[in-house]
């Protein structure tokens, strides 16, 4: 029959490479979900890294390491700009749906390496508690809440408080290094917010203690500051970011980021 397909025929060789291709994207995708599993419970054992002995850091840059090789995302810092004329858009064909920021949206810290942030653990006087990065283009907050030391010796005898700090940022798209997975931040202000005080809500009754951040041109400027991250890991559960200098950061999906 010679309309009957043979093994060398084009029509086979599309469907043998569109089977094996299914078949590495299930394989890289199981992978995925078996690493993200490994690293979220390396993180609920080690403090998310503050308590990290250096097998478990060793092992946590195994399973990061792993991630990235078969990272899906391939342009992570489309729409952070905020608006349609990202300076990478140009690759999204001109599809608005491909403007629109991947990384939006409220994410919780589950381990990092940074010592500017692992250093927060030292503190005599206070804990730290979760850690946020919460994407809306193009601000990005990050947010630190701090709990008495007390209250994490003795929480059924203290009532609870809470402070949050609060660092918001400006990002932009950059076209240095891989411009496609770089995020340039320049930053704009810092605050701290009192949250609870013994048990009681202060918020809105407490005054923030804030202040701006002076606008130098060089720095202001997140083309030219030196800060800025590289996302290595992104889907729609888990982002992965490496900060400019050595900080690392594994952060998940999260509905809000409420105290």
């Amino acid at each position: 029959d010679e309309t009957k397909e043979t093994a060398s025929s084009p029509t086979a060789v599309v469907k043998e490479d569109t089977t094996t291709t299914n078949n590495n994207n299930k394989d890289n995708n199981d992978q995925a979900e078996k690493l993200k599993q490994e690293l979220i419970l390396l993180g609920a054992s080690y403090d998310r890294g503050f308590g990290a002995s250096p097998s478990a850091r060793s092992k946590a840059k195994r399973i990061i390491q792993d991630l990235e090789s078969c990272n899906p995302e391939t342009f992570a810092s489309r729409g952070i700009d905020g608006n349609n004329n990202n300076k990478n858009d140009d690759a999204t064909g001109g599809d608005s749906s491909l403007s629109s920021s991947p990384l939006q949206g409220s994410w919780r810290m589950i381990w990092t390496n940074a010592p500017d942030v692992l250093v927060l653990g030292a503190s005599p006087l206070s804990n730290v508690g979760a850690i946020y990065q919460v994407f809306d283009p193009p601000l990005v907050t990050n947010i630190i809440d701090f709990i008495p030391k007390s209250q994490s010796l003795l929480p059924s005898i203290i009532p609870p408080s809470l402070i949050r700090a609060k660092v918001s940022t400006r990002a932009s798209s950059r076209s240095d290094g891989n411009a496609k997975m770089r995020i340039g931040l320049s930053f704009e202000a810092v605050e701290l917010n009192p949250v609870e005080l013994l048990g009681q809500s202060v918020k809105g009754v407490l005054p923030p203690l804030g202040i701006k951040l002076p606008q130098i041109p060089l720095l202001a400027n997140p083309e030219t500051s030196p800060g800025y991250f590289d996302v290595t890991y992104l889907d729609e559960e888990l982002l992965i970011i490496q900060q400019s200098g050595q900080g690392l950061f594994a952060l998940v999906k999260v509905d809000n980021n409420d105290p």
